[in-house]
């Protein structure tokens, strides 16, 4: 019973080792903005694709080692995981985008920013 106890919490210090790398690298990066990094690729900062490529990548592993997909068969595992890679990557780009056109309607018209 105590190896299994072990077991579990190196397995729970690694993850929170490899979660914490992940954010550390994402407040830096957020921190530092390096100028390498704001060129515009697909009508947004490399340092923005980053930043969304981190955090699905965080998303995957949450989901991978706090919701027990790596013991699943992988016919499961695909099912859940790969909605979530399709649909939050093309959830953040209807946000980015309607976003960006909401902005252009307000700085380029008529219409005031009474809000």
């Amino acid at each position: 019973m105590a190896h299994a106890h072990e077991s579990n919490t190196k397995r729970i210090w690694i993850v929170f080792g490899i979660l914490s790398v992940v954010t550390i690298v994402e407040v830096i990066l957020g921190i530092i903005k390096p100028e390498s990094l704001m060129a515009s690729v697909l009508g947004m900062k490399i340092l923005n694709w980053i930043f969304i490529i981190l955090t699905i990548v965080k998303a995957y592993y949450i989901a991978w080692s706090f919701m027990h997909l790596e013991g699943e068969r992988g016919s499961f595992k695909w099912s859940i995981v790969l909605p979530l890679l399709i649909l939050i990557p093309y959830l953040a780009f209807i946000l980015l985008v309607e976003g960006n056109y909401i902005y252009d309607v307000y700085s380029e018209s008529f219409v005031s920013w009474d809000f």
